[in-house]
């Protein structure tokens, strides 16, 4: 809940703002607004004059909640309002100001590759690591990485070896990929995901899931695990979010945003991890209610709708093995 002095400094930016407008004989956008109760009327007040609100004025009215004052303009704004908008709502109890789940699963993968990228080559996952955020403590509470050893191309280019730092000695004292995916579930289980917890898996982009994995379990002869078969992809939840276009949301790019610098080995896949959960974390911080936005169905990648009903990830089970 916002502390007397929050309430009383939310009071008195709010009467700024309508100070402001009488005096500019302007009328508020929120007339207009379908929400009949008065609180909608002052949440627009008040976003009209966190617009007109230079940087620095931003950052000392972040400073001032003890909130994140790092990040570009346009994400400080977002910031403002959305601490403002639940602080209020919560008052009305509108909002629990609960996270969509207990925590995120952020996942990474790192595959075989060659230069130049050519359209016949495999992919074959090298990398399964898994960073578990933890959304009420807004922290990363634990990690799992296992390397995994490919079959169809068993030895890794150059090229790979430099972009990954995984070495061809990492992958060939590494087990294959069911015995990996198998240990993931393992752990995933020991961290009671799924039954005692509500989760969600995370992916920086579409690929990891819909392309990666996908190909991983038919070149392994297994279907396809049913925690993984819907996703949070954080460029979507960031784009819409911070409404910045799709150019924007690529790692180091969202990183810079927030005022943040990436942290360890680029195309690490743990340490990318890390990074995304890091995101994440702001995100959560900045009012973001990240949800399931992602699906894979029938090998086919769809987008689920934020109308439909929330639900976490099963819990995660041992897929079969394919005919």
């Amino acid at each position: 809940k916002l502390t007397c002095d929050g309430q009383r400094d939310f009071a008195a930016l709010q009467h700024s703002r309508i100070n402001d407008q009488e005096t500019n004989g302007k009328t508020s956008a929120a007339s207009s607004n379908d929400f009949s109760d008065p609180i909608y009327k002052e949440i627009a007040i008040t976003n009209g004059y966190i617009n007109r609100m230079t940087r620095e004025e931003l950052r000392s009215k972040l400073a001032e909640f003890k909130l994140e004052t790092r990040g570009v303009k346009d994400v400080l704004k977002k910031r403002l309002k959305n601490y403002y908008k639940k602080q209020k709502l919560m008052q009305k109890e509108h909002i629990s100001g609960d996270s969509c789940y207990d925590y995120i699963c952020v996942v990474d993968f790192e595959a075989t590759c060659e230069e130049g990228n050519p359209p016949e080559f495999v992919h074959e996952i090298i990398e399964f690591p898994i960073v578990l955020v933890n959304t009420r403590t807004l922290e990363i509470e634990d990690t799992f990485q296992q390397y995994v050893k490919p079959e169809i191309n068993p030895k890794l280019s150059d090229f790979c070896i430099s972009l990954t730092g995984i070495t061809q000695d990492i992958v060939d004292k590494a087990d294959i990929f069911p015995q990996v995916l198998q240990n993931v579930i393992d752990w995933m289980r020991q961290r009671e995901l799924g039954t005692k917890y509500s989760y969600s898996m995370l992916t920086d982009g579409s690929w990891d899931m819909s392309k990666f994995l996908n190909i991983q379990c038919r070149i392994s002869r297994i279907k396809y695990p049913s925690f993984a078969k819907k996703w949070i992809n954080i460029r979507k939840s960031y784009g819409n979010f911070y409404k910045v276009p799709r150019n924007q949301t690529k790692l180091t790019i969202m990183l810079e945003n927030l005022g943040m610098s990436y942290d360890g080995r680029p195309h690490s896949g743990l340490d990318d991890s890390k990074n995304i959960a890091r995101i994440a974390i702001r995100m959560l911080q900045d009012g973001c209610d990240l949800r399931v936005n992602e699906r894979i169905h029938g090998g086919q990648l769809m987008t689920v709708s934020s109308s439909v009903p929330l639900e976490g990830a099963p819990a995660p089970q041992m897929p079969r093995y394919r005919n």
